[in-house]
Formats: C-alpha cells, structure tokens, sequence
C-alpha cells in the first residue's frame, strides 16, 4: 500500500522541462559548435542540478575553466530566463486533478533538482503549496531528500511512491529503495526501456491516478 506520494515537479507536474531546454541554448549561443552536444547532455540528464550541469558542460564539452563569478553569472541568468516560463508552462495532463483527489489521502512532497527556494517560490505562485507536506530542491540530493522524508513520515521505502520523469529519478528511487513511476511526455523516447526498477509507465498523471485508485 502506498503511504507517501514523492513527485518530481518539471515535467511531471508542469510542462516545463522545454522551458528549461530553452534556456540553455541561449546561454550558450556563444559556442555554436559545442551547442548541440550541451543541449543533448542536458535532455539526457534530467533531474540532475543545474550546477552540476554548468560544472559538467564547461569541464567537459567545452573544456574551459569555469571562474566563480562566471558561474554565479550562469546561475543568476539561468534563473531570469525559466522563472517567467515556469510560472506559465501549463499542467501535464491531469496533475490538478491528481493533486487534489491524492492529497486527501497520502501526504505529497516535492523533490526536484531546481534550487530549494526557487522550487519553493514557483509552487506558492502556482498556488500549489496546500497540497504538499514538503517541496525539496538543490543543492541537496534527491536520494538525500526521500531519506529525509521516509524518516520524517515512519514509512518503510516499499510504501512510498517517487513520480519522475529521468533516468536520474529511477536511480534516486533505487538508491532508496523506493517504488517508481515513470512519466514518459506522449511524444518522447523512454528514456526507461529496459531498465529495471520500475512499477509503471504513465503518459501522464491522469494515468497515474487511474492506476493507483484501481489499487
């Protein structure tokens, strides 16, 4: 039986994930021949901090040292350029109506990789703070945050349920030991074909909804 509800927020509760898409290929018009191999790693590390992104990005694609105050400036940017998108990306299908039926019955949290009071300031304004028991973000770990809340809740990991839509979610789930759905966007490769550790796969939290009330 599930006890807990864990979801991710960008494309899982909002359509946000190509806001976010579009921010990094404007902050990083100024390498166009580097520019697709960014823009895959990003698509390819869901869930991952964007910290740990522009980390990556400059160690690794581009090669170049990243100052502090070159990193403070992507931050600060990067955070300009999706607030106003996320703030009106609309729900993936079904998400209020999920929020509101679930939350009657199991506590909700937030774990995203967005920095924590980002997340935070983005669920109030969309007025979704009353459904949750908690909204985590960076710069702690996903894995870190569902620790916290199975020990806060006094639940075991088989009764709680992380909702995500990366490969970077499923491998929070089983470093915790928790149950997986995976929201795949209509559309999109499954990023999760063959992968183990799976309870189901949903185009969307209508789908989800309609699994979880048929027990």
């Amino acid at each position: 039986m599930i006890a807990v509800i864990v979801l991710d927020f960008d494309g899982v509760i909002l359509e946000s994930v190509d806001v976010k898409t579009e921010a990094f290929r404007r902050l990083f018009l100024q390498h166009p021949d580097h520019l697709e191999s960014i823009l895959d790693f990003h698509r390819e590390n869901g869930g991952m901090s964007r910290f740990d992104k522009f980390r990556h990005i400059y160690a690794h694609i581009l090669k170049q040292p990243l100052s502090g105050d070159e990193f403070e400036s992507l931050c600060r940017r990067f955070a300009e350029l999706v607030l106003e998108g996320v703030l009106s990306a609309p729900f993936v299908h079904g998400a209020p109506e999920f929020l509101k039926a679930m939350h009657r019955r199991v506590p909700l949290y937030i774990v995203s990789a967005t920095p924590e009071d980002e997340i935070r300031r983005i669920v109030a304004r969309r007025g979704l703070d009353s459904y949750f028991s908690g909204v985590y973000g960076s710069p702690g770990t996903k894995a870190a945050a569902i620790g916290t809340i199975l020990a806060g809740e006094g639940v075991p990991p088989s009764s709680a349920l992380f909702v995500g839509d990366a490969v970077n979610d499923l491998e929070a789930a089983q470093a915790t030991g928790v149950r997986f759905a995976a929201r795949v966007r209509p559309g999109d490769r499954n990023r999760f074909a063959g992968r183990a550790g799976i309870d189901c796969t949903v185009p969307d939290l209508e789908e989800l909804l309609r699994l979880l009330a048929a027990g």
